[in-house]
């Protein structure tokens, strides 16, 4: 048996009006500080208020939100009592919102949440979420990712309880991101699809939005960095990272996501940034030791008109190029020095960044499964932007 989950979507111009005709009393909102300050919450509660349903808006969520954050969160939706919690802003909001509605209506911290259990949250309140950044996927996934602030450590968490019902992508809330948010997001929206296509989890049901989302990413994250009032390429964005979101949280994440997440928890790296920067080394990694991956590579390749060489080796070479390609172009790092980490630091930690790796569930579910040694070296090649051989 097997589950393809994702949320009823609302996309387009004007998509906020779908607010004005949800049925409910009190909407509780999970959002960020800069998110007020941009006026994006009040596009929000205006179509909420014409809907006659009461808003109370929680802005205390910070990037990477940390377990004490969520808690709190939670703790205020008890005393509110709202039949709706909103995930507004990015990723992190997002996240904090799944979080504070499995506190609110299960009851419970969210490192008890088990993902065979079934909390009937939905008795409680429904959920949503509003991307304001187009890369998390977030509104399109169970996924929750946290920071355990005391551990240094990110941790994956969620059930099938907590995709959220509703996901309203209107591009107005996206127009105002700039050029290094735009990068780094547009690169874990390609993380995603690109792992998602290729996790031995993956489904025919996953295939079709990847490579779209891919393929849309290709095709519009340099228009979107480089001018960020270009509404077709902030739509198509958008619209990727939610088809990638749907294909990575159907299938699963991959290597550059365990270890990307173990060096955000280490060196709190941006999240994005970081899963972009290791996806063409552990790419190059898999190509190098597992014919089927580098077949799926290569029909990315080919269906994105990067390649059309007969030899798979070849194609998925030149995606790895691609990517990196795309990656320099929208200003991210192609090397953990250029992350302004210092090597004796990054070394120290070592046995930390291999640890956090090993344990991700993601790091399973990839046709190579490294060793720890393998992801020395890998990590250790990362920093010098050293192409892998091995």
């Amino acid at each position: 048996m097997q589950f393809f989950g994702v949320p009823f979507t609302v996309f387009g111009d004007d998509s906020l009006q779908y607010l004005n005709t949800i049925l409910g009393k009190r909407a509780f909102i999970v959002t960020d500080n800069n998110i007020i300050k941009l006026g994006l919450a009040d596009l929000v509660t205006t179509e909420l208020k014409k809907a006659n349903i009461e808003c109370k808006i929680f802005d205390g969520v910070e990037p990477d939100p940390s377990i004490e954050t969520v808690v709190k969160a939670a703790g205020i939706a008890k005393d509110f009592k709202p039949d709706w919690v909103i995930g507004l802003g990015g990723g992190s909001s997002m996240d904090a919102a799944k979080s504070a509605l499995v506190g609110y209506a299960a009851g419970i911290g969210p490192l008890d949440l088990a993902p065979s259990t079934f909390y009937d949250l939905r008795a409680t309140a429904k959920l949503m979420c509003i991307p304001t950044t187009s890369g998390t996927g977030s509104e399109a996934t169970w996924a929750i990712v946290l920071t355990d602030v005391a551990g240094q450590r990110k941790m994956g968490l969620g059930s099938y309880e907590t995709m959220p019902d509703i996901a309203i992508l209107d591009p107005r809330m996206v127009m105002s991101m700039p050029p290094q948010i735009t990068g780094d997001t547009g690169m874990d929206a390609l993380c995603h699809a690109i792992e998602g296509y290729v996790s031995t989890w993956r489904t025919q049901f996953t295939d079709g939005p990847g490579l779209v989302a891919i393929k849309l990413t290709f095709e519009n994250l340099k228009k979107a960095y480089d001018n960020g009032k270009d509404e077709d390429a902030r739509k198509a964005m958008m619209y990727a990272a939610s088809m990638a979101g749907t294909c990575c949280t159907n299938g699963m994440f991959g290597l550059g996501h365990s270890t990307g997440h173990a060096v955000g928890g280490l060196f709190h790296t941006p999240h994005g940034r970081a899963v972009g920067l290791y996806l063409t080394y552990t790419m190059e990694y898999l190509i190098n030791g597992s014919g089927e991956t580098t077949s799926r590579y290569a029909e990315i390749a080919r269906f994105c008109n990067i390649s059309r060489d007969n030899d798979d080796k070849k194609c998925a070479k030149a995606l790895v190029e691609a990517v990196r390609k795309l990656a320099k172009s929208v200003g991210q790092p192609l090397s953990v020095k250029d992350c302004n980490i210092k090597r004796e630091d990054y070394i120290k930690q070592m046995e930390g960044l291999v640890d956090r790796s090993i344990n991700e569930l993601m790091t399973s579910a990839v046709t190579r499964v490294p060793e720890s040694e393998d992801l020395v070296k890998l990590f250790t090649y990362a920093y010098d932007g050293k192409s892998v051989d091995f």
